[in-house]
């Protein structure tokens, strides 16, 4: 195993396959660099239309204020690639931590979070999934 994919072996030990612990790690990555953009770079950030009832589609703002072109929604996407994957696993709770200085996608198996607890207390207890 390589020692990017260190992940890998603490999802397979708590039961999930190895696929899919790579597509995990996929995920995980994605969600990561979309979370880096929405913070933003030197060039500006990814914002959403505020008026859309569906969260809003992504847009591209640069730092000098005008508005881009709208993007692919890549983080819906891997939400819903990751919600496929978690309803094989019964039990296992993913969550997504939007500050990209640390993992974007934590698993947690049961008994991670106190019954009645707030997951986001909780999170750091559960496998991070990084690159």
């Amino acid at each position: 195993m390589r020692a990017s994919q260190s992940c890998i072996g603490p999802l397979t030990a708590a039961g999930i396959s190895y696929d899919d612990a790579c597509q995990l790690r996929r995920i995980s990555m994605t969600l990561h660099r979309w979370h880096e953009l929405e913070c933003g770079t030197d060039g500006g950030c990814i914002e959403r239309e505020e008026s859309d009832p569906d969260g809003g589609r992504p847009f591209w703002r640069y730092s000098s204020g005008a508005r881009g072109s709208y993007i692919p929604d890549r983080e819906l996407g891997a939400r819903k690639r990751l919600g496929k994957i978690m309803a094989r696993y019964p039990g296992f709770t993913a969550y997504v931590q939007g500050d990209p200085r640390g993992a974007s996608l934590y698993i947690l198996r049961p008994g991670d979070v106190p019954e009645g607890a707030d997951v986001s207390s909780y999170y750091n207890r559960g496998i991070a999934v990084y690159k």
